[in-house]
């Protein structure tokens, strides 16, 4: 099943309320996901990671760098 992303905003720190298109809303802590290497490793600075924005066209969140999470990963962060 496809889903995607349609509501984001930063709360605090590394979490996010999330909405999504089956309905299902919540809150995803993303700090294991933005200390990691590579394409994500700015967003190990939170005032880089609030800088977050909703990509319509991919359904899920992205940063200025182009970094973006599955929205699948982020449905099951909101679910766990």
């Amino acid at each position: 099943m496809l889903i995607h992303v349609t509501k984001a905003a930063y709360l605090r720190d590394y979490k996010v309320y999330l909405e999504f298109d089956d309905g299902m809303k919540g809150v995803a802590d993303l700090e294991q996901k933005a200390k990691r290497s590579g394409v994500f490793a700015p967003l190990g600075d939170v005032v880089y990671f609030r800088q977050l924005r909703l990509d319509p066209a991919l359904g899920t969140i992205c940063w200025p760098n182009g970094a973006d999470i599955a929205p699948e990963a982020l449905y099951e962060a909101v679910t766990q």
